[in-house]
């Protein structure tokens, strides 16, 4: 039997050894505006350890940013914020970063689980957004992967890198470089050094590896390039896949390989991997001139052994959002039509489909309120912004485990259990 949402356990990430970058010596860091009700100073103090600790949901809205307790369905915790803010999770099973304009700023949940040979310690902490910020142009992607968080600015091409572990620490070593012109890119730490997107304001299409400050191999074959995924490592390390609008790249072995299409036009800019699968999941967009929104129902599995995508339509629509996996590297896709497509991605089939919301559809401006799917473990966290509602269900029986009201109407959502990612070997 699957475990019930208070034994859940958080997917774990690929964890090594840091790389180490050559880069650029400004200040990182600058004060974050404190929380409402808490003095700043005392988040993520008051330690304490308790019997248990159930998964908590962060989420951002026009208001600012909730804490809620994902069982009882609580508030836990407020702090008004102006703003657009996009929230991700910083790796550590406890914190999330929250991009704010200029600034990767540091949430703390306040919960955490450290094993301890065949039990857990659980342990509380006083809840809130932190003084820990890291200054960044337009603050866009993170990425956390073997052991360090990467945080890139859009604005100014910057790229830095904080050890996971210390992502909530003010004194956490930070290696900053950047790339040669700003964009809308990503970078994904990696066991050899540093993958990271190149291009500028008006087009994008590479994707370096990097290494001690140099550029060891390049490939200039991702058109668009946008979004990332790791995928299990193999034999030679790791594997990530990047999105491209000509059919996505896969880094393996220490080089790129562009995965072949038959579409023209095959955007694959949204994708979620699984470190207990080689096969990633991303969505899958033919025109390019769709006005304002293409609503595919298509979904594509990549194989990144073998560079071979397939495509499953789901017969119903989806959104950026939309896009998850399970514990054992299933395929999760919240549909327009309300529920949970399970994916076998071995078998290219859908499984099964949950119910959990009411039908919706994608709005034409991505930044408003619209559906949210995280999993952790065997659990999907899923926010309805119509009926401002958080549903929890389980993968493995298809239950609804929680419906809990929302004061405010959701626009991200990050979902933590306190349990930091355990470390795999290759």
């Amino acid at each position: 039997m699957r475990p019930r949402l208070s034994a859940l356990r958080t997917a774990a990430l690929l964890l090594a050894p840091a790389v180490v970058l050559a880069g650029c010596a400004s200040d990182p860091t600058s004060p974050a505006a404190a929380p409402t009700s808490i003095p700043s100073a005392s988040v993520g103090g008051d330690e304490r350890e308790v019997r248990g600790v159930e998964p908590r949901v962060l989420l951002a809205h026009e208001a600012g940013l909730t804490l809620v307790d994902a069982t009882t369905g609580e508030t836990v915790r407020e702090d008004a914020r102006e703003g657009f803010l996009r929230l991700s999770d910083a790796g550590d099973g406890r914190r999330v970063v929250v991009a704010d304009g200029d600034a990767f700023r540091v949430y703390d949940t306040g919960i955490e689980r450290q094993p301890h040979g065949d039990h857990d310690h659980a342990f509380e902490y006083t809840p809130g957004l932190t003084d820990v910020a890291y200054t960044a142009a337009h603050a866009g992607h993170v990425v956390p992967h073997e052991g360090m968080t990467a945080l890139f600015g859009d604005g100014d091409g910057s790229v830095q890198l904080v050890p996971t572990e210390q992502i909530g620490s003010d004194v956490a070593p930070v290696q900053r470089s950047t790339t040669p012109a700003p964009h809308h890119g990503v970078a994904v730490p990696v066991e050899d050094g540093l993958l990271v997107t190149d291009g500028t304001e008006e087009a994008r299409s590479s994707i370096r590896l990097v290494r001690d400050g140099t550029e060891v191999t390049r490939t200039d074959d991702c058109a668009g390039v946008h979004g990332e995924a790791a995928a299990a490592p193999d034999a030679d390390g790791d594997v990530v896949l990047f999105g491209c609008e000509d059919g996505p790249v896969v880094y393996r072995g220490g080089e790129f390989h562009k995965v072949p299409v038959r579409d023209d036009y095959a955007r694959t800019g949204n994708a979620a991997g699984s470190p207990a699968s080689p096969v990633v999941l991303t969505d899958y967009k033919v025109d390019p001139d769709a006005d304002p929104v293409e609503r595919t129902t298509r979904v594509a599995l990549v194989d990144t052994r073998t560079d071979r995508l397939r495509l499953v339509d789901l017969g119903s629509s989806y959104w950026f959002r939309s896009l998850a996996r399970g514990a054992d590297g299933e395929g999760v896709v919240l549909t327009y039509d309300g529920s949970l497509a399970v994916l076998d991605v071995d078998d290219s089939t859908v499984e099964r489909r949950i119910p959990v919301i009411a039908p919706w559809q994608e709005k034409d401006d991505w930044q408003q309120p619209g559906p949210v799917l995280r999993v952790v473990g065997d659990t999907a966290f899923v926010t309805d912004a119509e009926k401002k509602e958080l549903v929890v269900a389980d993968l493995g029986t298809g239950k609804i485990l929680a419906r809990h009201a929302l004061e405010h109407t959701p626009v991200e959502m990050v979902a933590v259990t306190g349990e930091a990612p355990h470390a795999h070997a290759h």
